[in-house]
């Protein structure tokens, strides 16, 4: 047998792909390692439920929002509090920031330089750098896109990252007339920018035919949260899953009981849990989160402009489910287009600046789950406490987390495509890091760990004889 290994770059934290290939050259097996260590779910312990969110957030330096929210939602459900309206509104308005600072760092910055200057461009250029050369305005306008969503964090929480905002009940401060006038301002250009890039997409969709057809396209379950009337939903909701067809699996799940139907599965050679839909087994329970998700399981977007592009996009599959995870990128853009409509609503709440913003209590419940959707897909945060709110037991399920099995399954299908011969083609490594980067893991959240890891690929014969070996850096 001959092993192949790929560390995979521009993503956030350590991964490595190994290929198998039997002796005629085919590939064999393929398995996406990540080989970064957990720790926060055990040096939690001990400390109380109200630290919880400016805890967590720390797990990463790009989805810190995202773990601060779902934290504070585990802690509503421990006081056994529902926060008032204005706290759920601005909720949900820092989650739409990082909804759209986060889809634009990974559309602009991580994925645009593959898809806009090809698979088998010099890696010297293929980078933002070379992207800003070649698109100027498009490098531009990804750096104020991304700025718009920091900046909303930033006017709640008083900073762009780890803003320690969020707290069992609600939130710590409402938000100033003057920054809700000075975001609502920028609503346009954000708005723009968003349909500029969509627009984008959709002309150069012919462009990657191939692409769309190998990157993790395959039948799958999807998971998503959505509204009880089936709307796209960000930070409430009910569990449904669908199928390739878009039939509806499972549908108004309680997010709290997620254990009776979500399954976490171990692997000797990855520290990340494979999560599967239990019904089905495992692995056959294979499911997939994120946007991609996301727009597979809702009925509509719920906003005009991301509800006729959602017509474009399920128009690719005749109506059915749309199973190219290399459409991530498309349904990310949507998403994104969707999260600038949304804050335009929000900043004309007529509750958005209210100053009842929190909610009182002690503890009440030993145990509690917060679900919301993070812009890599849906976050568990599951807290059990003692009777003084301290923590005894934490479990985290993340987004990168409920799509291991289908990452799996996308470097195989990749590898099986384009590897040909006893040499290591960069165009194979690109597309490899590429099916991955499509599902925008972030594996510093999935296993709580953080670093940096140059890319290095060894090409191993059937007795251990070096055939080829390559390294890129970081």
């Amino acid at each position: 047998m001959k092993e192949i290994k790929v560390p995979v770059t521009r993503i956030e934290g350590h991964g490595l792909i190994t290929l198998r290939l039997d002796r005629g050259g085919k590939v064999a097996a393929a398995k996406f390692h990540v080989t970064e260590a957990r720790g926060f779910e055990r040096f939690c312990q001990g400390r109380t439920v109200w630290e919880m969110p400016g805890i967590t957030a720390r797990i990463c330096g790009i989805c810190p929002v995202s773990h601060l929210l779902c934290s504070a939602k585990a802690g509503d459900a421990i006081l056994a509090v529902r926060p008032p309206r204005p706290a759920e509104v601005l909720r949900r308005l820092m989650n739409l920031g990082q909804f759209i600072q986060s889809h634009a760092l990974s559309f602009f910055h991580l994925s645009s330089p593959d898809l806009l200057l090809g698979w088998d461009a010099d890696p010297k250029g293929r980078n933002v750098f070379g992207l800003a050369q070649a698109h100027p305005q498009l490098a531009l306008d990804g750096i104020r896109l991304r700025a718009f969503g920091q900046e909303i964090i930033a006017a709640l929480g008083e900073k762009r990252v780890h803003p320690a905002w969020a707290v069992p009940g609600g939130v710590r401060q409402p938000l100033s007339p003057e920054a809700r006038d000075r975001l609502a301002a920028k609503v346009p250009e954000a708005r723009r920018i968003a349909q500029d890039a969509l627009a984008l997409y959709e002309a150069r969709l012919p462009e990657w035919g191939e692409e769309i057809e190998t990157f993790g396209n395959f039948p799958s379950l999807f998971m998503a949260l959505v509204a009880s009337d089936g709307t796209w939903e960000h930070h409430a909701g009910r569990i449904r899953f669908v199928d390739a067809d878009r039939r509806v699996v499972a549908d108004g799940l309680d997010p709290a009981r997620y254990p009776e139907y979500i399954g976490e599965a171990v692997e000797g050679w990855s520290y990340l849990k494979f999560p599967y839909f239990q019904d089905a087994g495992y692995p056959e329970g294979l499911y997939r989160v994120g946007p991609l998700s996301r727009l597979n399981c809702c009925d509509r977007m719920g906003t005009p402009l991301a509800d006729e592009a959602l017509a474009r996009f399920r128009a690719q599959a005749d109506g059915k489910a749309v199973t190219s995870s290399f459409h991530y990128h498309y349904a990310r853009l949507i998403e994104t287009l969707a999260a600038v409509e949304q804050v335009a609503r929000l900043l004309e709440d007529p509750e958005v600046l209210s100053p009842r913003v929190r909610a009182e209590a002690g503890i009440n419940e030993l145990e509690g789950v917060g679900v919301h959707e993070a812009p890599r897909g849906t976050l568990f945060h599951h807290y059990w406490v003692d009777e003084h709110g301290v923590i005894q037991r934490v479990n985290l399920i993340v987004s990168t987390g409920h799509n291991n099995l289908a990452m799996n399954r996308t470097v195989a299908q990749i590898a099986a495509r384009y590897l040909t011969g006893r040499k290591v083609s960069d165009g194979l490594l690109n597309r490899l890091e590429g099916g991955i980067r499509a599902y925008d893991p972030c594996l510093s959240c999935s296993v709580h760990a953080v670093g940096r890891m140059p890319l290095r690929v060894v090409l191993v014969g059937p007795t251990g004889e070096v055939l080829d070996e390559r390294t890129r850096d970081a």
